[in-house]
């Protein structure tokens, strides 16, 4: 079974941290890796920059042109990530834009993912449509999860089609926004969050953009399977360094 699915399965709410490859520098990546697993996070979204991040906020968005400048490529992660799984057990997934993947070249991509022991893929530019039609077959033969985004304006109707598509978690998007650029829910956000729950979909929800403390996380695991944070975590970084990372993760839990 696919670590996603197993982390899934556990009872406990899950706690998925994102970061940007590369940042604070080149090398950082696998020790951050390493250092979150230690201190109890479930999931790591592992960023692959790019030069324009259409979902990302400020915060994100520097990090990665930081990353890009230190020289951070696809075969730079996928070098950096080659024996991640002799010391991590947890899922491990790429967040990332298509373009980097394409000029990889998708199938290229899929399996050097499976080798080095990635679970799955989270790519807010590949529409449902096109990835069910041209590349779903690609990632299930190599045993990858595409999770899909939704927001409080996705229909009803593309929901039921994204779920159905989907074999892992769906990531909700808390707001119509980028990463970032929010802090806490309001009324709008908690009406959403119980519209999803009740649409009894066959895949659990994972909440992100908007989560940056305990109090969101506890919020939002009230009403979805898990919470991811980013930007949040991308500032600890940037005013800490990744010598104190046991610390954030401590103030979330």
């Amino acid at each position: 079974m696919n670590r996603i699915n197993q982390k899934l399965k556990e009872g406990k709410k899950i706690l998925s941290i994102y970061f940007s490859a590369g940042y604070p520098n080149l090398n950082d990546t696998v020790q951050i890796i390493h250092d979150l697993e230690k201190n109890g996070v479930d999931m790591i979204e592992i960023g692959l920059p790019f030069s324009d991040p259409l979902a990302d906020g400020p915060t994100i968005q520097a990090s990665s042109t930081q990353a890009l400048h230190n020289g951070m490529t696809t075969q730079v992660l996928f070098d950096q990530l080659k024996d991640i799984r002799k010391t991590v057990s947890i899922p491990l997934i790429i967040m990332g834009y298509f373009n980097p993947m394409l000029q990889y070249g998708i199938e290229n991509f899929c399996k050097k993912c499976a080798e080095i022991g990635i679970d799955g893929l989270i790519i807010p530019d590949l529409p449902v449509d096109v990835y069910a039609e041209e590349f779903k077959e690609t990632f299930e033969k190599y045993g990858l999860k595409n999770i899909f985004l939704i927001t409080p304006q996705t229909t009803d109707e593309r929901i039921h089609f994204i779920d159905s598509v989907s074999d892992g978690f769906i990531y909700m998007v808390s707001s119509a926004s980028v990463t970032g650029s929010q802090s806490g829910f309001g009324s709008i956000q908690e009406d959403y969050f119980k519209r999803i729950a009740t649409m009894n979909l066959n895949n659990p929800q994972v909440i992100g953009f908007g989560i940056n403390n305990k109090e969101t996380f506890n919020l939002a695991t009230q009403f979805a399977k898990g919470a991811i944070i980013g930007s949040a975590f991308i500032q600890y970084l940037t005013e800490n360094g990744i010598g104190k990372i046991e610390k954030f993760v401590k103030a979330i839990r």
